[in-house]
């Protein structure tokens, strides 16, 4: 026997249900031909999945390691095949972004309105959050992108821009350069660096256009995405790291912005046109430059950099 979707999900609902009589009654079937189908599985598994008893089953120690995994499948297979027909109005409000402040300050004010339920997703890549957009798996998206890499227009989807900032780095707290509000790109030539992955969207490319019109190439010696890891090796002075301004350095790590033409990124929120949202931009997008406002507010030197910035890179 070949093993196929419906019988992972035939584990599922035995191990929800507890029984075979109780999960042959969910599934509409006779509980000796649910049985049947049982031995089938396990015998395609090569091992018991249940153990049988008097008040009904209970996953063994090997079962427990597939029911792990075929509800983890269950739940990647239903998002593919269910998001493109939920709706905003049936499912709440579908948020999708990046760990970014202003998502997660979006988020922090949608909770405490009342209103239908949220649920968030989250990707590393905004051309992936636009696709899911598009597909409608998500009703909204804060977004980045970058001067030279703006994201693409789509005809389902709106945008709107609700801050432009600079792009920083993260220095040990000791380094000679820390104590200045901001660091122009060039003073930084002979640094390691660390950057994160490609993004799809532009990033680190842009990075690395900025450093070749500041006159070097950038040594990368790290390609990481965890946080702790980056102000960890940056406290240690391993490896300098260009990221966001609102990057929570700590006692040993200084975040100063950069100076350069093309060292910018913008924060846009984005939504699908035509759906239940559309009244509601207004109020989204004042929540999510709340949030940014009050994220970049203690950053030094930043409010002036933030003026230019909306100069050099205003909203198409």
């Amino acid at each position: 026997m070949q093993l196929e979707l419906r019988h992972l999900r035939t584990l599922c609902v035995i191990a929800d249900a507890g029984s075979l009589s109780r999960a042959a009654a969910t599934v509409g079937v006779s509980q000796p031909a649910l049985t049947g189908q049982l031995h089938r599985i396990e015998a395609t598994l090569g091992g018991q999945v249940f153990r049988r008893g008097r008040t009904g089953v209970t996953p063994t120690p090997f079962g427990q390691f597939v029911l792990r995994r075929a509800r983890s499948i269950m739940v990647t297979v239903d998002e593919l095949l269910g998001g493109a027909e939920a709706e905003s109005g049936a499912t709440g409000l579908r948020i999708g972004g990046y760990h970014t402040p202003v998502l997660t300050g979006l988020l922090h004010r949608l909770f405490e309105l009342p209103g239908a339920p949220i649920t968030v997703h989250t990707e590393y890549s905004p051309r992936l959050l636009l696709d899911l957009l598009v597909s409608r798996r998500l009703d909204v998206a804060t977004l980045v992108d970058y001067p030279g890499h703006e994201l693409p227009a789509l005809p389902t989807v709106g945008t709107r821009v609700i801050a432009v900032e600079p792009v920083a780095v993260a220095l040990p707290a000791g380094h000679p350069l820390a104590g200045r509000d901001e660091i122009p790109l060039s003073e930084l030539a002979d640094e390691d660096w660390m950057v994160s992955p490609p993004d799809g969207a532009g990033w680190p490319e842009c990075f690395y256009t900025a450093c070749q019109e500041a006159g070097f190439v950038p040594r990368v010696r790290h390609m990481l995405t965890e946080h702790e890891m980056i102000r960890s090796l940056v406290a240690e002075g391993r490896a300098a790291a260009p990221c966001q301004v609102t990057l929570d350095g700590g006692e040993n790590v200084v975040v100063r912005p950069l100076t350069g033409p093309t060292l910018w990124l913008r924060h846009v929120l984005a939504w699908r046109l035509g759906g239940s949202l559309d009244d509601r931009i207004p109020e989204l997008a004042a929540l999510a430059a709340e949030a940014h406002a009050a994220a970049v507010a203690d950053v030094p030197g930043l409010a002036d950099r933030l003026i230019r910035g909306d100069a050099a890179l205003a909203q198409p």
